[in-house]
């Protein structure tokens, strides 16, 4: 073991170092040695930091959004004159950038998260950039590159999405700056004003601009984090794929692809408007590392590790050289493009690429050369050998999960591994191992027969063969992914033949000695007896005791090849894997089974990485076997007591709580509601804890039922579904009036009013007036026949979800439909009372200068912010920092039109 400990400890080591270093940041915008202009992350993080901070929280209908706007129209003019400046210093240089401040409205259907969704947009905004040789031909095709310029509403958005602003700039700037570059394709930023409104402003983009049939592929930025380089995560044609192939520090692998195309994130991004309305192929690519900040307040950038954005910045500048230049694949994707069927992957700094054709080639024929090599070596018992690796990885997973049923529902300590990203591998790596181990047992010594050393062999022979057989079976069904088994197969394929040569060698120049073993001691074939054992006739068995042929052991180079590929694949998945899946633990709601999923990818991923401790464990016999077994199982219970005595959030890695102050403007009722969106323990005692706090005297907090009609939080739909709701009632301020008569402000109303009784449908244009609110939403259950929203509404009767985002000071919009009448269900209000016929429409919508911090700076004294003022340092004491809320000043009602 100490042998093998340098490969051990070095490899995970030197895969680690490849997949997460960054490079070092630049000061200056010119190369000091050659005077050439070149990104600088100084440069983009102030660009950053002037967003985030100086500006603050742009949400999409606020002040800080319309400010937002505004610069980025001013650096994009800047980025205009200096591109003219430089067509004048290098005459004859075909060089032109246009500008565009694109305004519109429109609407789309969004679904997400297995709910159906309708947005509509009024006067947002775009800002775009073009770069191109000034000809036609030049702006006939192009390639755009995407980043979004508005944040989220608990968020400033540093990295999400600031950063990739500020990337994108100094690319600009790079690129106009080189002497003598002449794009063959021309260059669109879109400067995006609404992603996080629902992708708002990619929709409004790609169905409304002028330039938008010219893009023929496209590259998007995001960040879910502010940590580590930047994870190419989707790649929709060969053709991109092999342009990504020109970064200079390449990170992606068509694992990655493949799940988040599975739909198991549960995520999206602006490339799936271009997708859908430009059809047209390209790379996702995001900062994924440490995204326990992403949507959070604690998104600033302060938490920006250095390096990242220069490292998005080199790649996305290599990207855009080479799909701009002669070599660039846009006239093969001019006509269209064909979902990849390419196998991609980045490895110790390399990036690899093949066809599936090549892929199911060589898999296959490694599967043939592992059965032939098997075959010629006279493996034997490999039958059992197939027993003790599928048992093996059957055991860790039952272990690992066994353990994560233990810490939620017996100790009550569930997510107790939150805070660091390699706290699961402690906590179920010991389980997964105690799992395997236990499966184990039986194998080792089955019967008096049985012989210590001969599972060794057939042990590694059947890894190969279970990993290589499920590497070409999955691979003939077209699944990419099948490359991490055969990258495994690939080391542990090369040590059997090398264990094949040594083994020839050894069997040539030694005379094999059969010992024997038995309780009395041992003694050689020879005659000869040591402590009291007994002699062998021929090797045959004697007393109970059992052969041993030293013989069958595999030399330790044998693992030492065995594990390169294994160590050093499965660490960077793992490593990937976690980094995405454990922050996102604290969102995915505190039904989902966060900690299994956690427990399962460890157990999986790990045993793929220590795949070659199956065969190890049996080299020395059942005796160390049981030994390992004992220490595995004293590891689990410390590691187990360590997690339980475990807080899991603090400053640095925080509980997301949802907050929203909630008015009813016919009632006037006011209520403070309350929701987590993970499973971790306390939330309910720190509920009742506020309760006692701000709730009205004697009262506690009420769990609330979530679903389709409960409107409360349909500012945050259909996200909400994922929340575990409560709801406190609030004393009222008998000096408070609402600022507003009811009429004059948030209401729902119907003009254009026609109802056909003889064809039994209502026609009618519901009309929405919202002054200072912003994000405004109305639900109503109705059988729509036709709609302004899209050309296919569900034909049934249904409840329906309309989510609203518009430009700072737009205060009205509207969607004109057709329904069957009368409705298919009496009208009640939320007490259950007849409101008798008619179509009920639930409304509600976020005050634009209520929502904390964002307005802490022009607090208008409300009951929402004098609450959320003081809640905020309430809870910060009271939790140690360790809870964000996201805090929300909402109005709502319901009207019967």
């Amino acid at each position: 073991m100490l042998a093998l400990a340098p490969i051990f400890l070095c490899a995970p080591l030197v895969a680690l170092y490849h997949q997460f270093s960054l490079p070092t940041p630049s000061v200056h915008q010119y190369d000091p040695h050659t005077n050439l202009p070149h990104p600088s992350e100084a440069t983009i993080m102030s660009y950053a930091k002037y967003l985030s901070e100086d500006i603050g929280y742009r949400t999409p209908g606020t002040r800080e959004h319309a400010e937002a706007d505004a610069w980025m129209v001013r650096k994009a003019e800047e980025l205009k004159s200096l591109c003219e400046d430089v067509v004048k210093k290098e005459k004859g240089r075909k060089l032109e950038c246009e500008v565009w401040r694109q305004e519109g409205s429109g609407s789309h259907r969004f679904d997400m998260m297995g709910s159906r969704l309708y947005k509509t947009y009024v006067n947002l905004s775009n800002i775009i950039l073009r770069i191109s040789d000034g000809t036609e031909r030049g702006k006939e095709s192009a390639v755009l590159i995407n980043a979004h310029v508005d944040s989220t509403l608990p968020s400033p958005g540093a990295t999400d999405d600031a950063l990739p602003v500020g990337v994108m700039l100094e690319c600009a700037r790079v690129l106009v700056e080189t002497e003598g570059w002449e794009p063959t394709y021309s260059v669109i930023f879109l400067f995006n004003n609404a992603e996080e409104s629902l992708q708002d402003g990619s929709h409004l983009y790609a169905t409304q601009h002028p330039t938008a049939s010219t893009v023929k592929a496209v590259l998007n930025l995001e960040a879910a984090g502010t940590k580590g380089p930047e994870l190419l995560f989707q790649a929709t044609s060969k053709e991109m794929i092999e342009a990504y192939s020109h970064v200079p520090r390449p990170y992606g692998t068509i694992i990655a692809d493949e799940v988040f195309s599975s739909g198991i994130l549960l995520s999206d991004t602006d490339f799936r408007q271009f997708e859908l309305y430009l059809n047209v192929s390209g790379l996702d690519m995001a900062v994924v590392g440490n995204s326990y900040m992403y949507h959070m307040r604690g998104d600033v950038v302060d938490n920006i590790e250095p390096g990242v954005a220069q490292r998005m910045a080199e790649n996305s500048l290599a990207l855009l050289r080479f799909l701009s230049s002669d070599e660039s694949p846009i006239p093969r994707l001019a006509n269209g493009f064909d979902p990849p069927r390419t196998v991609f992957f980045s490895h110790l700094g390399m990036f690899v690429t093949y066809s599936f054709r090549t892929a199911k080639i060589m898999y296959v024929t490694l599967l043939a050369a592992s059965v032939g090599l098997v075959w010629a070596t006279g493996v034997k018992s490999l039958r059992t050998g197939f027993g003790a690796v599928l048992s093996a990885l059957v055991g860790a997973l039952i272990g690992a999960n066994a353990v994560a049923f233990v810490m939620t529902s017996v100790l009550g300590r569930g997510m107790s591994w939150f805070k660091a990203e390699y706290h699961p591998v402690i906590l179920y790596g010991c389980a997964a191992a105690v799992g395997s181990l236990i499966t184990q047992l039986p194998f080792s010594k089955t019967g008096p027969k049985a012989t210590t050393h001969t599972l060794e062999r057939p042990a590694l022979a059947a890894l190969l063969l279970v990993q290589i057989s499920l590497a070409a079976v999955v691979q003939l069904c077209n699944i990419g992914s099948s490359l991490a088994p055969f990258l495994g197969s690939i080391s542990i394929f090369t040590a059997l033949c090398v264990d094949a040569v040594l083994a020839r060698r050894w069997q040539s120049s030694h005379v094999q000695h059969k010992v024997i073993k038995n309780g009395n001691g041992l003694a050689k074939a020879n005659g000869k007896h040591l402590n009291g054992g007994k002699q062998l006739n021929g090797g045959k068995q004697l007393n109970g005791g059992y052969e041993e042929q030293e013989g069958d052991r595999v030399s330790l180079w044998v693992y030492a090849i065995a594990m390169i590929t294994p160590l050093t694949t499965g660490i960077q998945m793992l490593a990937a894997a976690l980094v995405v899946f454990v922050p996102l633990t604290g969102r995915i709601g505190e039904d989902a089974p966060g900690e299994f999923i956690i427990a399962s990818i460890v157990s999986v991923v790990g045993a793929y990485t220590v795949s070659f401790s199956v065969p190890f464990a049996h080299r020395f016999g059942s005796h160390m076997l049981r030994r390992a077994l004992i220490l595995a199982v004293l590891a689990l219970g410390a590691t187990m007591a360590f997690f339980y005595a475990q807080d899991p959030f603090d400053d640095k890695h925080q509980k997301r709580l949802f907050v929203l102050h909630m008015e009813d403007l016919l009632t006037g009722e006011q209520h403070l509601h309350l929701a987590a969106a993970d499973g971790a323990p306390g939330f309910d005692g720190l509920v009742h804890d506020i309760a006692a706090k701000f709730g009205v005297e004697g009262s506690s907090a009420m769990a609330v039922v979530m679903d389709d009609h409960n409107s409360d939080w349909d500012p945050v739909y259909p996200f909400s579904a994922f929340l575990s709701p409560f709801k406190v009632e609030l004393p009222l301020d008998p000096a408070y009036v609402a600022p507003w008569p009811l009429d004059d402000q948030f209401k729902v109303t119907a003009v254009n009013d026609v109802v056909d009784l003889q064809a039994g449908e209502r026609r009618l244009t519901l009309k929405i007036d919202h002054p200072g609110i912003i994000w405004t939403v109305i639900a109503f259950d109705a059988h729509v026949l036709e709609w302004t929203l899209d050309s296919s509404p569900p034909d049934e009767f249904a409840r329906h979800h309309i989510k609203e985002a518009s430009f700072y000071g737009t205060d009205t919009w509207s969607v004109s439909m057709t329904i069957k009448h009368p409705v298919a269900s009496p009208v009640v209000d939320d007490q259950g009372s007849d409101l008798g016929s008619g179509l009920k429409i639930n409304f509600i919508g976020i005050q634009e200068k209520r929502m904390w911090p964002g307005k802490k700076a022009e607090s208008d004294g409300s009951p929402a912010m004098k609450l959320f003022e003081e809640f905020d340092e309430w809870i910060a004491v009271r939790t140690g920092g360790t809870v964000d809320p996201m805090l929300l000043g909402c109005v709502r009602g319901e009207t019967v039109i």
